[in-house]
């Protein structure tokens, strides 16, 4: 445990922090599984409709600071092209 005042503080900081950047990483995680299912499955109305929402999710993600801005643009572009495929 932190002697320091400020210590302990950035301790329980990098507590709630984390555990928020986890719960975030994990809706993503899901979201990005789904919407995988539903561009495997050819459904490209809930694809696109699954891959709005993710995209979403990852700005919220960026503005959060949980995941780098190019990390989710990489996403996004792969994410594009996938649906793109369908079509």
């Amino acid at each position: 445990m932190a002697n320091i005042k400020s210590a302990a503080k950035r301790a329980r900081q990098a507590k709630v922090r984390t555990a928020r950047n986890r719960s975030t990483l994990n809706a993503l995680k899901t979201a990005s599984k789904k919407t995988g299912a539903a561009i495997g499955a050819k459904d490209s109305k809930i694809a696109a409709d699954l891959a709005r929402r993710l995209s979403s999710e990852l700005d919220r993600a960026v503005k959060h600071g949980t995941i780098h801005r190019n990390a989710a643009a990489r996403r996004k572009s792969r994410l594009a092209r996938q649906l793109a495929g369908l079509k």
